[in-house]
């Protein structure tokens, strides 16, 4: 038998014939696993030796033998399957069905819902994602603040002063017209503190004005988002009459919250921080207290919206859930809340879980 690669050269002869149904499965699986090696085997009836090289040694049939059961008992073990791989393998099969099930109760959502409903969901730990109608665009109510706060942190102007005037108030100017105009001096912070938290339409109306509605729409080209546009100020109903939306798909919101996530954009850090602060809308509804969501719901009739990173513990998951043409406005509501709970019941388990799909205390 030469053994290619390592000078070894094992000579046999009258080798005594295996003693057990075992010895000889044994010897066989040697072969196999010598095959798989890329070793030559081949009998020479002279004698019963072993050599390394020019060095022979003599062994009796019976040490020869042994010598064969233990090199097919190495060489197995080198060939059966890593347990390690057993394991990521298995993990990621009850990983598909945890998965499949979240996407069901979906889907389950999306059927008993008298309007239209987008879905898109991106596993920040490894990328996968799940969309459901996920290019279809729809309107984003105030969701697209999130767009107008991209840009206004992008420019670092958050520290610029603002006069209250009167002529920025419009309908749900929800903190500014609790102010002085000509009196109340405020900062850009506060202004997207205000269109994020409450919704202030009057101070996203500012913020617009100030950032400019081009610069807010070149940076979603630049980011790949060409759906996601602001055409018109808050609660601007001839704008809105005359076919000027402010769109997006859950798709690309999902993309617009990844670049914030991801540090993209420049002032991401910042975005994020007013972000989270803490709104009582829609995926909060569907979420435990105190868990971490950077997000922006949105309300327009037979609208709502939502977009949110939500901070499971040890698996952040991104999610965007859009619907259109709703009978009943509550009962849109009530959809976006179950649809945060369903992602967020995945990502908790996936996310607390070992390999073996042990619940870790955090």
């Amino acid at each position: 038998m030469n053994v290619k690669n390592v000078g070894l050269e094992i000579m046999m002869g009258s080798l005594a014939a295996p003693q057990s149904d075992q010895e000889e499965d044994m010897l066989g699986t040697c072969a196999g696993s010598v095959s798989l090696f890329d070793l030559n085997l081949s009998a020479t009836p002279a004698a019963n030796h072993l050599s390394f090289g020019h060095h022979p040694f003599a062994l009796s049939s019976h040490a020869m033998k042994a010598f064969l059961l233990a090199l097919c008992v190495t060489l197995s073990a080198q060939t059966r399957p890593d347990a390690s791989s057993e394991a990521v393998a298995s993990q990621k099969a009850k990983l598909d069905s945890l998965w499949k099930k979240m996407t069901d109760r979906l889907e389950s959502i999306d059927r008993s819902l008298a309007g239209v409903m987008g879905v898109a969901v991106l596993d920040l730990t490894d990328g996968r994602e799940y969309h459901l109608r996920g290019d279809e665009i729809f309107p984003t109510a105030s969701s697209i603040k999130i767009a107008i706060l991209a840009e206004l942190c992008r420019q670092g102007k958050l520290d610029d002063l603002y006069t209250l005037d009167a002529k920025d108030l419009v309908a749900e100017s929800i903190v500014l017209e609790w102010l002085t105009p000509g009196v109340s001096r405020i900062t850009n912070r506060d202004l997207a503190t205000f269109m994020t938290t409450v919704s202030d339409n009057g101070a996203t109306n500012v913020l617009i004005g100030r950032v400019g509605m081009d610069n807010v729409n070149t940076l979603m080209e630049k980011l790949g988002l060409a759906q996601t546009r602001l055409r018109r100020k808050m609660i601007d109903l001839p704008a809105a009459r005359a076919g000027r939306e402010n769109t997006s798909t859950p798709r690309e919101m999902v993309r617009l919250l990844e670049a914030l996530y991801r540090n993209r954009i420049e002032g991401s850090t910042e975005a994020l921080r007013i972000l989270k602060l803490p709104k009582a809308d829609h995926f909060p509804k569907g979420l435990p207290k105190g868990i971490t969501i950077a997000n922006k719901p949105g309300s327009l009739e037979g609208v709502r919206t939502d977009s949110a990173i939500i901070y499971a513990p040890g698996r952040p998951v991104i999610l965007s859930v859009m619907t259109a043409y709703l009978s009943d406005d509550e009962a849109g509501e009530v959809a976006l809340a179950k649809s945060a709970a369903a992602v967020y019941d995945c990502f908790r388990i996936m996310g607390s879980a070992s390999t073996y799909g042990r619940a870790i205390p955090q």
